[in-house]
């Protein structure tokens, strides 16, 4: 093997490890932020809202764009620009600075993900992608999964601006190591006369508004908010328009054509669903802890961390497993793990913690991983590598999308499903109810010992424990919607080709 491409290889790795881990990582300090920056609560959200559907528009964008200049010129510039990018979030002093550096941030570093997708297909034999294949999937879903741990650490022992200034080192070492050693296609800027800005136009305002909608419409209760019904129109009207370009222009901003192939669509889907399962879980076990059992940022952290360690040690076995077994017996392994895992996590109680989130965490860093390494395969494994670029942008943007979907469907249950359940407990504790008379009569008593109004501060003590266990329920009730998810998703493998031996990596040096 070429050493100058491994480093490339490597450095690339690195790049689009910042880039994913860049998501995350403000997700548990966005209140030190918030902080520092003294904004409003409906405006901190921004934060991670504009990273991401900046981020979006690029990942489809970066096929295109590594054709015409190349993917040193791409890898290079985004590696430089996310650099610059993180040093200006680190100077932002109002939250109006703090989105637009954001945007750029998510915008450039885009570049960086799908690239090394490409490159490890395009570069390396497929006798390499047993060893290729899981470095990627560890490094995609292990960063997101880690963000939190890094950013509460970071921002507890320094200061929120290190969950920034922590790029600036590795982001000038990969744009160096980018510039220098990545060789492997030629700029072909003759198609940029070719190049579809309407199709680009179109396409960001139906993935921007798309991402739009479905980060924002929980908090604005959907089309009740005429924000959300012109993000909604104006997404719809964007995708006829993109769509449109798509399959008539001679050079598309994004080629679709991809999508013929039934495993690379059958692939997506599945990357669609994984992404669910990564930023959804990575989304609703630190809001259970810092909602229901008051955890601060480095606490949550921590108890995250269990997922981490099992992806990093089920990466190497995954490897190993894609080049000798079926690789759709391993995504059924894989969605029954985290199927499992979400299916103990429905009789969740209060009163959970580490040690009950222990083993529900490590069968979904399991799950993840095995999953992971055969969908990469599958979906982009068959296609020739004239192909790989454009596609793997769609790939990625696929797991991205799932992401978005599932934390919008997510946050709207557990807040629906919170009402109703609060309205069903209330029903129960009426004068009628001997448990809940007794219960009232000795937090009054309680009280009143203490020298406090015993009447008034009774109530309001069960008030609080009802809205406890009603978002408790609503907990439980997302997590039985995925478990039902993740079953019909090891159905839904049967629908897939077995894959040529030359996928999975027998072909080429052979094992």
């Amino acid at each position: 093997m070429d050493r100058r491409k491994l480093i490339a290889f490597f450095a690339m790795v690195l790049g689009m490890f910042m880039s994913i881990l860049d998501i995350q990582i403000v997700s548990a300090s966005l209140s030190e932020i918030q902080a520092g920056l003294s904004a409003g609560s409906d405006e901190i959200g921004w934060v991670q809202t504009s990273y991401l559907i900046a981020e979006v528009i690029m990942i489809p964008l970066s096929g295109t764009l590594a054709r015409i200049i190349s993917t040193r010129y791409l890898f290079a510039a985004s590696a430089a620009g996310f650099t610059i990018a993180s040093a200006l979030c680190a100077t932002a002093t109002n939250i109006d600075q703090m989105i637009v550096y954001r945007a750029i941030q998510g915008f450039i570093g885009g570049g960086m993900i799908p690239s090394v997708f490409a490159a490890a297909f395009t570069i390396f034999p497929p006798s390499k992608r047993a060893i290729v294949s899981p470095i990627i999937g560890l490094i995609a879903t292990l960063a997101p999964t880690i963000g939190p741990t890094v950013g509460g650490y970071l921002s507890h022992a320094f200061s929120w601006h290190w969950l920034f200034l922590v790029n600036i080192v590795p982001g000038i070492i990969v744009t160096i190591v980018a510039w220098n050693f990545i060789d492997f296609d030629k700029p072909e800027l003759s198609l940029f006369k070719k190049f579809d800005w309407w199709g680009l136009f179109s396409m960001g305002v139906f993935l921007g508004a798309l991402e739009y909608v479905l980060e924002e419409g929980n908090s604005n209760d959907w089309f009740n908010d005429h924000l959300i019904v012109i993000g909604a129109i104006a997404s719809a009207v964007g995708a006829m328009v993109f769509f449109y370009r798509a399959f008539t222009v001679e050079f598309p901003v994004v080629d679709l054509t991809a999508f013929a192939n039934r495993n690379f669509a059958l692939g997506s889907i599945f990357s669609f669903v994984m992404g669910i399962g990564l930023y959804g879980l990575t989304y609703i076990y630190p809001v259970y802890l810092s909602r229901v059992r008051d955890y601060d940022s480095l606490m949550i952290g921590e108890t995250m961390f269990v997922s981490g360690l099992a992806m990093f040690f089920t990466a190497p076995i995954a490897g190993k497993l894609s080049t000798i077994m079926d690789l759709r017996a391993m995504m059924v392994l894989g969605f029954v793990s985290f199927g499992a895992g979400t299916y103990i996590m429905t009789g969740i109680t209060v009163d959970w913690d580490f040690y009950e989130l222990f083993i529900p965490q490590i069968l979904r860093g399991f799950g993840l991983m095995m999953c992971m390494v055969p969908i990469n395969n599958i979906a982009l494994g068959t296609l020739p590598p004239a192909r790989i670029r454009g596609a793997s942008g769609l790939f990625n943007l696929t797991r991205n999308l799932g992401g978005a979907v599932g934390l919008a469907i997510i946050s709207t249950v557990l807040s629906n499903r919170q009402d109703v359940h609060y309205e069903r407990l209330r029903e129960h504790l009426d004068w009628g109810n001997p448990t809940a008379v007794d219960q009232l009569n000795s937090m009054t008593s309680n009280l009143n010992a203490a020298g406090l109004d015993g009447a008034t501060g009774a109530i309001r003590q069960m008030v609080n424990l009802v809205t406890q266990q009603a978002v408790v329920m609503s907990f439980s009730d997302v997590f039985l919607i995925l478990t039902v998810l993740f079953g019909l998703m090891v159905l839904g493998v049967a629908m897939i080709e077995k894959p040529s031996p030359q996928i999975t990596g027998r072909s080429g040096g052979g094992h």
